[in-house]
C-alpha cells in the first residue's frame, strides 16, 4: 500500500485523488480536496511514519498547504478534511503548519455551531450533501467533534471543548436509532432545533442503514473517546453502533454497500466502509475498559482487515471494491482515497508499525 502511494505522489496529480479506477490505477482527483482530500494528505504523513523516508512527509506538507484554503469553508465535513490532512501529521511528526491548520479549522468549526439544533449543521458549502444548509445535519459531519476536543485541549478552551462535546451527543439523538443502528441524514426547525425529518439520502431507502453512515458513527465516536476519557458516554455510544455493525455484517466481514439492500449476486459491496469500521473497531478495543469487550473488538477488526487484504487489496496495493455512490452510478466497483486510508492505517497498527493514537 505505501508503494501505491509513491506512486500516486509520483504520478504529476493535478488534484488530490478521489476514486481510482482499480483496473489501471488512474485516479480521478478533485482541485480543491473537497470532502476527501484529507485521506490523501494523511496517506502521506503514515506512509512517512512507517517507512521513514523523507520524500513522503515532503509530499504531506506540500498537499498539506494546498488544503489551507478550505480552513473557513462553511462545511461540517472539514472535520473529515483536517482530522486526517493536519491532527495526523501533529500527532505522527508534529509538524506545525499541520497543528496551526487543524486549530484554526476547529475555531472555524466551532463557530458554525447552532446553539438551538445543539450541534453543528451542513453548512451552505457542504459537499455532495442531498440537500445543504443550516437546517440539515449528517452524521458524516461527527468528525468535527474529534478536531475541536483535539484543538480544545491544545488552546486550553472550554467552550470549544463544549461545543465539541454537545455536538457528538446531540448528533446520537439525530442520528442513532435505540438498537444502535445510524439513520444518516436529519433536517430540523432552525427556530426550535427540532427534528422534523430522518432519512438516509445516500442509502438503498429514506429509512435504511447506509454502510459509511454506520462506519463513520463507529469512528467518530471512538475518535472523541480516545481524545475524552473522562466522558464515558463517547465509549457507550461507539460500542453501541459498534455491536449493531458487528451483530449485521455478512459472514465474511465485508459489507455490502448498504444493510437493507437485497443482496443478490450483483449486490455491491464496500470495502471503503468496512476499512472504516474495521480502523474504529481496533481502535475501540484499545479504549474500551472492559478487557473482554475489548479483546472481542479486537479479534473482529483483525478479522475484518484479514478479509480486506485476502479479497479485496490488489498486488498494486489498491483497495478495490469501494462503492462510492450507487444511487447516481458513480464508482460503484473503485479504489475509494479514504478506503486506502483506513486500510492502511489499520494494517500499519497491526504490524506494529504504528503506535501513536491517531
Amino acid at each position: 500500500m505505501t508503494g501505491r502511494v509513491g506512486r500516486s505522489m509520483e504520478a504529476g496529480l493535478e488534484g488530490f485523488p478521489h476514486y481510482g479506477d482499480q483496473e489501471t490505477g488512474k485516479w480521478t482527483t478533485t482541485p480543491d480536496g473537497f470532502w476527501t482530500g484529507g485521506f490523501w494528505v494523511g496517506e502521506l504523513w503514515l506512509a512517512a511514519s512507517v517507512t521513514g523516508e523523507q520524500r513522503f512527509l515532503d509530499a504531506a506538507r506540500q498537499w498539506l498547504g494546498r488544503l489551507e484554503a478550505r480552513v473557513e469553508s462553511r462545511t461540517v465535513f472539514r472535520g473529515f478534511l483536517f482530522y486526517y490532512g493536519a491532527i495526523t501529521g501533529a500527532l505522527l511528526h508534529g509538524d506545525r503548519l499541520a497543528e496551526q491548520l487543524a486549530q484554526r479549522a476547529a475555531v472555524s468549526l466551532g463557530e458554525q455551531f447552532d446553539p438551538t439544533a445543539g450541534l453543528i449543521p451542513l453548512g451552505k458549502e457542504a459537499e455532495e450533501a442531498h440537500t445543504v444548509g443550516d437546517g440539515e445535519a449528517n452524521i458524516d459531519g461527527l468528525p468535527a467533534a474529534p478536531v475541536m476536543l483535539w484543538a480544545a485541549a491544545r488552546l486550553g478552551d472550554p467552550e470549544l471543548r463544549k461545543i465539541a462535546l454537545d455536538h457528538a451527543y446531540n448528533s446520537a439523538s439525530f442520528f442513532i436509532r435505540p438498537d444502535g443502528g445510524v439513520i444518516q441524514s436529519a433536517s430540523f426547525d432552525t427556530a426550535t432545533g427540532e427534528v422534523t425529518r430522518r432519512y438516509t439520502h445516500k442509502g438503498y431507502a429514506d429509512d435504511s442503514i447506509w454502510t459509511r453512515a454506520q462506519a463513520w458513527a463507529m469512528l467518530g465516536y471512538v475518535l472523541a473517546a480516545q481524545l475524552e476519557q473522562g466522558e464515558p458516554r463517547l465509549v457507550e455510544l461507539a460500542e453501541k453502533v459498534a455491536d449493531w455493525w458487528i451483530a449485521n455484517i455478512p459472514d465474511d466481514f465485508v459489507a455490502y454497500w448498504d444493510f437493507s439492500a437485497p443482496v443478490t449476486a450483483e449486490t455491491k459491496r464496500d470495502t471503503s466502509g468496512t476499512a472504516i469500521a474495521a480502523a474504529a473497531l481496533l481502535k475501540l478495543s484499545s479504549v474500551h475498559p472492559d478487557r473482554e469487550k475489548a479483546e472481542r473488538y479486537g479479534r473482529v477488526a483483525h478479522a475484518t482487515a484479514e478479509a480486506l487484504v485476502k479479497r479485496h487489496l490488489t498486488r498494486d496495493g489498491i483497495l478495490a471494491d469501494g462503492c462510492f455512490d450507487p444511487k447516481n452510478d458513480k464508482a460503484t466497483a473503485n479504489e475509494l482515497i479514504w478506503g486506502d486510508y483506513f486500510l492502511l492505517e489499520t494494517l500499519a497498527r497491526l504490524s506494529g508499525r504504528l503506535n501513536v493514537a491517531i
